[in-house]
Order: structure tokens, then sequence, then C-alpha cells
């Protein structure tokens, strides 16, 4: 199964570089967090709207082989009020259980494009 983490360039540079990507969300790393945040292919789209809409750079869309994860991902209530769950890795996600990297323009209109 794939499972979906946005990701700011550099943060995935540096990964790639140090072998471990322990971003969690935008402006906190799993250390702060105690998870990294991921998302199914239909709850990326939302995430990026509600917590990357005022970014103006590109983003990075990370498709994760949950096969390739050291450890399983663990899927946690991620909203209350709704009771959606997202999975969520408990340890550094090691950069070659990344299958594919999409980068997605910036809005130009505040739609989202890819």
């Amino acid at each position: 199964m794939t499972i979906y983490h946005l990701a700011e360039p550099h943060h995935w540079a540096a990964a790639q570089e140090s072998g471990s990507y322990t971003q969690s969300t935008r402006g906190r790393t799993m250390e702060q967090e105690g998870f990294i945040h991921c998302s199914s292919a239909q709850q990326w789209p939302a995430v990026r709207r509600a917590f990357y809409a005022d970014l103006r750079d590109p983003l990075l869309l990370l498709e994760i082989d949950e096969d390739r994860l050291v450890e399983p991902p663990v899927v946690e209530v991620g909203n209350p009020a709704t009771g959606e769950t997202f999975p969520h890795l408990c340890a550094a996600l090691d950069p070659a259980a990344v299958v594919r990297v999409t980068e997605l323009l910036p809005p130009h209109d505040g739609s989202s494009t890819t």
C-alpha cells in the first residue's frame, strides 16, 4: 500500500544526503511532534490546502511504499471532531521507502495544481 507525505524540497534534499527524513509537518520535526504525518491518496490534497495553502514555493509529494518501511505506519485519529484517521510514522523515514516524488507547483489562482 502507498501512503503520502508533503515535503518541502530543502527537507527532502537533506534527507537524501543524510539517509533519514525526520520532518513531521510544516515547521515541526518528528522529535517535536512524536511522529511523521502521512495521508492517504484521498487525504493529501485537503492536507495541502489546510497547512500549505500560503506556501508560494513548490512542494513535494512523497509516495511511500509501506512494505519498504522499517516500522509499519500507525493509524490514528487525526481529527477528533470527525474521527478521520491518518497514517503516522513513528520512526524516521528511510528515503529508500519513497518510490516516487512529484513536484507540486504553488497555486496561481488559489486552487491546487500539480
